[in-house]
Formats: structure tokens, sequence, C-alpha cells
């Protein structure tokens, strides 16, 4: 909301929530930072179709920041109202079945793309901004993580999104471009080291699960490789991946003293307590490597975000770097920027346009180029 005031040439921002004190809250703290009555709020319960539907009607242009099994529903209500919409994503099926929605958004004259957050979103435009600087690509790599500035045990992890999105992300399987094939991997395998610059020196990546989102699918018979991989600080992995393998993040209920309860839900309840730290500084890394030819010669192209917890405006920078992305979409929406229709982010969005938008925010973007002789 602050960056669409800012940024978004908005007449009005409006923030709805379930909890009204809570979009009245932010719309203070908005109009606040930015020094005049621009942000209102609104109570709305997103399940319910009709109040959805009345709610976005007049609206050009809005984000879902909601758990992603209702975006489904706040798609079809976008059609419903004319008003064009990205989400925050993170669940691969309820995209695809987003993007079927693609005819009757044309109808509606509206655009839809989900996935515009920090992985899946920022990291997969910048993938495709990267493959447009080359002649041709082969192989593309993208790995992120949120990390706290100091790492604390348990894990050497803050929560700095909802702990349901985390175990998602960490269980089940993903999907990458391998061969030029899509192909199907667990989580929590192909373990690497990679390294970054001070403070942050040496981590670990592993596969998790919504990272690509659509992209193995869109560049299939294109690249090679397409594949994504999360960063934790050492040693993250090996604890994460033991409660893993003792069954402590399944889903399937379990029988305790008369009682059927989720062992993951109960996770969620014991452990998010214990990783919170909410007053520890927060950062985060981006890197997307993309290989192929350049004027005849192999080059890596690498493109690098590290970005921190923002003192001036409170905004960590998990906060910054899933919203401002998200935001710029938004906001290329509603100046008409992207096709209609429900369509990719990858497919949908200029990404020349979006990096010069994204230097407008203070996110700093480095760029390396690796020739081979």
């Amino acid at each position: 909301a602050y960056d669409m005031a800012k940024f978004g040439d908005a007449e009005s921002v409006l923030l709805a929530d379930i909890d009204l004190q809570k979009a009245e809250n932010a719309a203070q703290r908005v109009n606040k930072l930015l020094g005049k009555n621009i942000a209102h709020s609104a109570k709305l319960e997103v399940s319910n179709q009709d109040e959805l539907v009345k709610l976005l009607t007049g609206i050009d242009s809005f984000l879902s920041a909601v758990p992603y099994q209702f975006n489904l529903q706040v798609a079809e209500a976008a059609i419903k109202a004319g008003a064009s919409m990205c989400d925050l994503g993170g669940n691969t099926d309820v995209v695809r079945d987003e993007l079927k929605l693609n005819n009757q958004a044309k109808e509606a004259g509206i655009t839809i793309i989900p996935d515009c957050g920090l992985m899946p979103g920022m990291g997969n435009t910048l993938a495709v901004y990267g493959m447009s600087k080359l002649d041709s690509c082969d192989e593309v790599q993208v790995r992120c993580g949120g990390l706290p500035q100091n790492p604390k045990p348990p894990l050497g992890y803050k929560m700095v999104f909802s702990i349901g999105g985390l175990t998602n992300e960490y269980f089940g399987k993903a999907f990458i471009l391998r061969d030029g094939k899509v192909t199907e991997v667990d989580t929590f395998d192909e373990l690497e080291k990679i390294e970054f610059a001070d403070p942050i020196g040496e981590c670990e990546a592993f596969t998790t699960t919504g990272g690509s989102s659509t992209c193995p699918w869109t560049f299939e018979g294109k690249l090679k490789t397409y594949e994504y991989k999360t960063v934790r600080y050492p040693g993250h992995y090996d604890k994460f991946k033991t409660m893993l393998d003792l069954g402590l993040l399944d889903t399937k209920p379990v029988q305790i003293k008369g009682m059927s309860i989720s062992p993951r839900d109960v996770f969620h309840t014991v452990v998010a307590p214990k990783i919170d730290f909410p007053e520890d500084k927060d950062l985060v890394v981006l890197r997307s490597t993309c290989k192929g030819l350049k004027d005849g010669k192999k080059v890596e192209l690498v493109h690098e975000i590290i970005d921190f917890h923002d003192d001036q405006t409170g905004f960590t920078a998990m906060e910054r770097t899933t919203a401002f992305p998200a935001s710029i979409v938004a906001i290329m929406l509603a100046k008409g920027q992207v096709d209609r229709g429900a369509i990719s982010l990858e497919t949908g969005v200029d990404g020349t346009i979006f990096v010069e938008e994204l230097k407008k925010r203070g996110i700093k973007l480095t760029e390396t180029v690796k020739t081979e002789l």
C-alpha cells in the first residue's frame, strides 16, 4: 500500500482485512510515512464472494496477499468486478488454475498475474531479464533466502513470513526444468554450499517447492535447466530435515488421547513462537544466474540483490522484497502496461521496465558478467 501510494499515481489506496483494526492501523501507518491522507481501510471476509466483488468493483488494480488457497476465488471475483489483480501466490497448482481463467479475464478486460512476490516472483522476473540480455540461454539457476542478520538457536532462522508458508515450501515435491524437460524432485534435497559477500558469508541452499512457479512449463523446450533453491545459514538444513524425517510436518492427522490432530498444526503452534524474534533485523539474498551465449561467446550473467531492514520506514527486508515487486506489477496493471488475460509473470511482465522501477525503491541490483575466452 505504501509503494502503490508513493509510486503508483493512485488517487486512493484501500487496505482490506478480516480484522478492521489491523487494516486501520496499516492505513494510518502508510499515511504517516507519506504525510498525506491517501490510504483507507475496510473490513473484508475474503471467502464471502458477494462481499469481495462489491469491494473490488471500481478498483483499477489490486494485490491479493491472502493465504494462497483463497486466490482462485479472488481471481474469479476480480473478473466479476472488472478489476485487474496480482497476488503473492506460493502454490503452483492454484496458480495454474488461475491461469485457466485467461479467456474470462480477456472478456472482462482485465489482467490476472499470480506469484508476484519475492520467490515466486522477483527472482523469476530477474531470470527473464537476464535471459533477454543473452543471445541464447541454456541454464537458469535462482537462489533466494530471507535470513536474520544475527542468527540465533535453535534453527539459525527467524520468522520472516507465515510459518504455514514456510512449511508449505519445505514439504512435498518441487518442479524444475532439467535436461529440457519438466521434472518432479523431492524438496529438502540436492544440498549445496553457496557464498555471499560479507556480512553473510557461506550459506547452504536446497530444493523447496513453489519458487520456480510456472517457469519450468513456460521454458520447456527452450532451456535445458531452470532450477530454484532456498538459501539458509549452515546447519539449518540438517536440523529441519530431522523434523521432516520424524514426520513432524505431516498433514495426515494422528490420534492422540482420542483427538485427531495434524502433526503440522502442532508444529506450527509450538515452533512459531520459538523462532519469531520480532525485534531482530533481517536481510534477503537473491541471486539469478543465466548461462548462455553472447556475441558468440559463452557467458555467465549474474544478477544479485542483498537487501536489509530499513530503519527509516521500519519495513523489514522481507517486506520490501516481497511487497515492492508485487506493487510494481499491480501498478503496471493499473497503467495498462501488461496484456489482458490471465498470464504468467514470466511471460507478462517486461523485465526492463521492472528493473527500472526497482531502482526507484532503493533496492540495489548488481550485475556480473563472466565470459569464457
